[in-house]
């Protein structure tokens, strides 16, 4: 855990959050600048930069946030109708809190990339 991280300060409660899932190594919660009708934040509750630095460092960690999407998403009906996963690397792809986090959207029609 980073102590300067907003994400990691998240997990440790010190700024709260509305949590829609958590187990034993990752946490979910609604974003707070939703860009659908259903917007997700998933994190690994250890620190890694990006998902570049999470396939070098500890690539297990993919595997639980994925199996922790998959699971939520079932619980949420949004498996049925559809969702769209997003991560972004690095401040050029607009990634402005540099915890790993993949961004889950759904619950409406969403555009096509490059419409």
């Amino acid at each position: 855990m980073s102590s300067e991280c907003l994400f990691c300060k998240i997990i440790n409660k010190e700024i709260p959050s509305e949590k829609v899932f958590e187990n034993e190594v990752v946490f979910g919660f609604r974003d707070i600048h939703p860009q659908a009708k259903e917007h997700f934040l998933f994190i690994h509750k250890r620190h890694t930069q990006n998902l570049n630095d999470l396939v070098e460092t500890d690539p297990s960690q993919l595997s639980d946030l994925m199996g922790a999407i998959n699971e939520f998403s079932k619980e949420k009906n949004l498996h049925q109708s559809g969702y769209r996963v997003v991560t972004n690397i690095g401040k050029d792809a607009g990634q402005t809190v540099f915890h790993t986090h993949f961004h889950v959207l759904g619950g409406e029609p969403l555009k096509q990339f490059g419409s």
